[in-house]
């Protein structure tokens, strides 16, 4: 379509893209398989753009005028800029701006990217649009899209132009909103030092709170920008403001490398302990990044080794997970306690673990750490590091975590050769803990079948209960694990066991609508009407999942039709809560009897 605008003073083009554009086969065709957004994509990514839109965001203004002459609806929502006018808009196309103002289109329609015309402009910088839109009436401070208000983001795009005529025409330098905030943080974090000065000059607040990095000061150090930060202190910026991603200043820095900012913040009084953000302070944040050189800075200005806080708990352990060792070794030089809790991995030698690296554990471990940190690796698949942590002493039952042991960790990965490691190393086979009970339960859940025969061949119990799905056959069936239940049952698992939220395995596989799992267990003699679970019987768990399929297998296996129990009462109202008409007819077709005030009516 771009190569369209060129020719489009040849009467015969012209005509060709108007019967192209009335045609509504060849639009609805096009549309289907081109994207006027991004020409670049297959398929459309947002509403199905209308005629006047694509005319309009490619340029053609004699098709543009053709359409407005033959109806089109001027204000037309669709498209990745909503409507016409703010594609116009954002492509430039004064001329077609222009007259779709005269032909009524909305100044200050909202939606699409940018949220509105105004917006859409002076993102791009279209100063001429921008006066057009204005003089149109378009609302100077009017809200949407990413950037919150047009002053943001023409401060943002570094158009001073265009800030300025906002300002003129009345922006609110102070406004909130958006992904930035306001026009000083979004000016600030996009670099523009003439922006940011204009904008404090007119009143902007230097500590003004709001949008992703909290006020402009974290913006700038965030950014880089160093002259901004200043120009920010220099106006009264708090070196010290908490909030955003960040939490302040000082730690954006840090975390993006910005040694010099680093420097210049500490040394217009910035707390080189202040807590807050993502990383919780500064040290942490450097510490995890592998800046080294910061590091060192922040330690030699009273950073504290031990602080504690943020999402990796202190620096040792950030640094650890990071992979970092010259940091590590650093930081234990400077007295890091190397067995502190806390933080996502709760110590720096499970988080070195979780990320394999190897020689920051024989460090860890060198310095004094608890070498009970055997979860993290089994789970991660790296055996060296299991065989030197167990070699180490580490307690191969231990438990705790989200796995509860590392048999369990290994298992629920299918990290077969680990498995093998900590079995041929005393772990117990049948250790309960975690989600899924048990390293049975949860290698039949993920279909794991090499690991649950190793686990079989060493001992587990076939029938261990725990868990959220109550032992290994429930699992298996309720993931549609067919050679895993057939070995399960092979090897003696009880096909009526009872417990776990789904009761038992035929309850299982109903609910799953696995229908050949649902027929081997039947014909190892599953009880069809057993009770139990969330679903009160497998017959209702099918009315439920909507396989009927199945919902025939049960009946014709003696089903109680109107069996009682469960969530929705019986079979007839799961279907009947679900929606499932056909469902609810073939059940009343076997006998199902109505009960007042059920669903059924509402289904049918």
């Amino acid at each position: 379509m771009d190569h369209a605008k060129p020719a489009e003073t040849c009467d015969d083009v012209a005509k060709g893209i108007m019967e192209f554009f009335q045609s509504p086969t060849a639009y609805k065709v096009w549309t289907g398989l081109f994207n006027p957004d991004y020409p670049w994509k297959e398929h459309p990514t947002s509403g199905r753009a209308s005629p006047l839109y694509v005319a309009s965001l490619k340029g053609l203004s004699l098709a543009v005028q053709s359409l407005l002459e033959k109806g089109a609806e001027v204000n037309a929502q669709g498209g990745l800029y909503g409507n016409a006018l703010q594609a116009a808009s954002s492509e430039g196309h004064q001329d077609i701006v222009k007259l779709l103002l005269d032909k009524g289109a909305d100044v200050n329609a909202q939606g699409g990217l940018y949220g509105n015309a105004l917006k859409a402009a002076s993102s791009k910088g279209h100063q001429d649009i921008v006066k057009l839109l204005l003089d149109k009436g378009a609302d100077v401070n009017a809200q949407g899209g990413e950037y919150g208000n047009a002053l943001q983001a023409a401060s943002f795009r570094g158009y001073q132009d265009i800030v300025k005529l906002l300002l003129d025409k009345g922006a609110d330098i102070n406004a909130q909103g958006g992904a930035y905030g306001n026009a000083l943080h979004a000016g600030s974090l996009g670099g523009n030092q003439d922006i940011v000065k204009l904008l404090l000059d007119k009143g902007a607040d230097v500590n003004a709170q709001g949008g992703k990095y909290g006020n402009a000061l974290q913006a700038a150090s965030a950014g880089g920008h160093q002259n901004i930060i200043k120009l920010l202190l220099d106006k009264g910026a708090d070196v010290n403001a908490q909030g955003g991603e960040y939490g302040n200043a000082l730690q954006a820095a840090p975390f993006r490398g910005y040694q010099d900012i680093v420097k210049l913040l500490l040394d217009k009084g910035a707390d080189v302990n202040a807590q807050g953000g993502k990383y919780g302070n500064a040290l942490h944040a450097a510490s995890f990044r592998g800046y080294q050189d910061i590091v060192k800075l922040l330690l030699d200005k009273g950073a504290d080794v031990n602080a504690q806080g943020g999402g990796l708990g202190n620096a040792l352990q950030a640094a650890s997970a990071g992979g970092h060792q010259d940091i590590v070794n650093l930081l234990l030089d400077k007295g890091a306690d190397v067995n502190a809790q806390g933080g996502k991995y709760g110590n720096a030698l499970q988080a070195a673990s979780a990320g394999g690296h190897q020689n920051i554990i024989k460090l860890l471990l060198d310095k004094g750490a608890d070498v009970n940190a055997l979860q993290a690796a089994p789970f991660r698949g790296y055996q060296d590091i299991v065989k030197l942590l167990l070699e180490k002493g580490a307690d191969v039952n231990a438990q705790g975590g989200e796995y509860g042991n590392a048999l369990k960790a290994a298992s629920s990965k299918g990290h077969q050769d680990i498995v093998k490691l900590l079995l041929d190393k005393g772990a117990d086979v049948n250790a309960q803990g975690g989600k899924y009970g048990n390293a049975l339960q949860d290698a039949s859940f993920r279909g794991y079948q090499d690991v649950v025969k190793l686990l079989l061949d060493k001992g587990a119990d076939v029938n261990a209960q725990g868990g959220g799905l109550g032992n290994a056959l429930q699992a298996a069936s309720f993931r549609g694990h067919q050679n895993i239940v057939k070995l399960l049952l092979d090897k003696g698992a009880d096909v009526n066991a009872q417990g776990g939220g789904l009761g038992n395995a035929l309850q299982a596989a109903s609910l799953g609508g696995h229908q050949n799992i649902v027929k081997l267990l039947l014909d190892k003699g599953a009880d069809v009407n057993a009770q139990g679970g969330e679903y009160g019987n497998a017959l209702q768990a099918a009315s439920f999942g909507g396989h009927q399929d199945i919902i025939k297998l049960l009946l014709d296996k003696g089903a109680d039709v109107n069996a009682q129990g469960g969530e929705y009462g019986n079979a007839l109202q799961a279907a009947s809560f679900r929606g499932h008409q056909d469902i609810v007819k073939l059940l009343l077709d076997k006998g199902a009897v109505r009960q007042r005030g059920s669903l059924v009516n509402q289904a049918e």
